[in-house]
């Protein structure tokens, strides 16, 4: 995701002054590598953490709810998965 995308992102979490609230997390993360095992590894301990896995089993899409105390730490966890070669945030 491009820097002007994560500034789209914390203007839209930013509306909210509900702070902390549950956040959903959806990555979509190659099969490979021990990349899933890395992007859980971003995630918050205290959350609630599911895998879809691909008809070919190539990728799989990683859902966390969490609850989170700001905006940027949203996009601290998102910029740092998407640092992985491969792993879309959606």
């Amino acid at each position: 995701m491009a820097l002007k995308d994560y500034r789209k992102l914390r203007k839209i979490l930013a509306e909210s002054d509900n702070w902390p609230q549950l956040y959903m997390f959806k990555f979509i993360v190659p099969n490979q590598h021990g990349k899933v095992d890395k992007v859980v590894a971003l995630l918050p301990e205290e959350s609630d953490v599911s895998f879809n896995h691909t008809k070919s089993m190539r990728h799989v899409a990683v859902t966390c709810k969490a609850v989170m105390k700001t905006p940027d730490d949203v996009i601290k966890v998102t910029q740092e998965a998407t640092a992985i070669e491969g792993v879309f945030a959606l």
